[in-house]
């Protein structure tokens, strides 16, 4: 069955944490749905090899519109969790229950959101200590899945693993 997927992304994301889970996820028939600041933004990742028209702004969005979050990895997380709006959409995900997909340095906007302690979690080898201080339980390996709804990947090596946990969830 198809589910909607909320990407919440701006500038500086990881390009190819974008769009190779972007990709499988599409593949398997499930609609994507870029968020950031302002709907017909363009954010462009590290790499400058991608850009991303956005599709919605997270003042026109709510939890309800979607079955799933993916949080691609880069500067991107650390950017949006600045934005409180965009702390408590992950939060919102996090208490719903529904699957959050974050990769590398995505887990960043869950440790802001608070919603890790007592999760098995992964993400990016410099994140490692606040995801400790968050109160997870940290794994360093290419994938943790958590709760059947919470799925963490270290970089851009575990992508394959990553995508393939992912779309398990999804399921």
């Amino acid at each position: 069955m198809s589910k909607k997927i909320a990407v919440v992304v701006t500038d500086l994301f990881e390009d190819v944490e974008y769009t190779d889970p972007v990709k499988a996820f599409k593949e398997a028939g499930h609609e994507i749905v870029t968020i950031e600041k302002e709907s017909g933004n363009t954010v462009t990742g590290k790499t400058n090899e991608e850009k991303i028209t956005i599709d919605k702004g997270i003042d026109e969005v709510s939890v309800n519109d979607f079955d799933a979050l993916f949080i691609p990895g880069g500067f991107s997380p650390d950017i949006l969790r600045g934005d409180d709006r965009f702390v408590a959409f992950a939060k919102e995900f996090a208490e719903s229950k529904k699957p959050i997909m974050a990769i590398c340095h995505g887990p960043q906007l869950l440790i802001t959101a608070e919603v890790l302690k007592g999760r098995d979690v992964t993400g990016y080898k410099s994140i490692h200590v606040d995801i400790k201080n968050a109160g997870a339980n940290l794994h360093d390996k290419e994938v943790v899945v958590c709760g059947g709804n919470l799925v963490t990947s270290r970089e851009p090596k575990d992508i394959p693993a990553f995508n393939r946990e992912s779309l398990n969830v999804l399921k």
